[in-house]
């Protein structure tokens, strides 16, 4: 067996490219997060979002049909169809702020008529405001390398739904769905992941 095998059978797939492909840590999330051509920058500090607790998740699943043709009797490969696709952010923010309960209410903010603090109130109808221009997680990998995900007109469908516990801090957890705008091509979403390319 070992001559079939030879020197070149390996006992795992750690290569010296694995450190850069493992992401590793909990992450950030951002609002608005922008690239600055000119000074080759991105705005991290500025466009962070709140802090998490207990980590975030996004997921980004094609909807894939296979067209039924009689006698085949397992999938075909080449009768695989994408039929559009979701895009989402599902995120435990540990800091709730007047921007955050407006986006998970779909609300709106109004004067206040107590001072000292912000008063955001129910509204009939989602407007172009209660879109975030995009909702991004940045995560690194073991070499420190940033991983950007980013998801443009993003909706929080989740509502407001926090739980205070004793000696718990009130973790919430909210769901912002990526979705195109109506003059953009309606059949994909406006996603953007920035991998680091391996170092040579």
């Amino acid at each position: 067996m070992s001559e079939i095998l030879g020197s070149e059978f390996k006992s795992s797939g750690v290569t010296e490219n694995t450190p850069g492909n493992i992401p590793f840590g909990a992450g950030t999330i951002h609002k608005g997060l922008k690239f600055n051509t000119q000074t080759k920058k991105w705005n991290f500090a500025e466009s962070l979002a709140g802090a998490t607790s207990g980590g975030s998740k996004f997921e980004i699943v094609p909807q894939v049909e296979q067209v039924e043709v009689d006698g085949a009797l397992v999938a075909v490969a080449e009768l695989n169809v994408k039929q559009g696709e979701t895009a989402s952010m599902e995120i435990n923010f540990a800091e709730l702020t007047p921007d955050i309960i407006k986006a998970s209410v779909i609300g709106q903010a109004t004067d206040s008529d107590i001072e000292g603090y912000s008063l955001i109130i129910s509204k009939s109808q989602i407007e172009k405001g209660d879109y975030w221009d995009n909702i991004a997680f940045v995560g690194k990998t073991l070499t420190g390398r940033p991983i950007i995900v980013i998801m443009e007109n993003a909706l929080c469908t989740s509502g407001l739904s926090i739980e205070g516990k004793n000696k718990t801090a009130g973790v919430g957890k909210y769901t912002f769905r990526c979705s195109q705008k109506i003059g953009g091509d309606l059949t994909t979403l406006p996603y953007k992941i920035y991998y680091p390319t391996p170092s040579v």
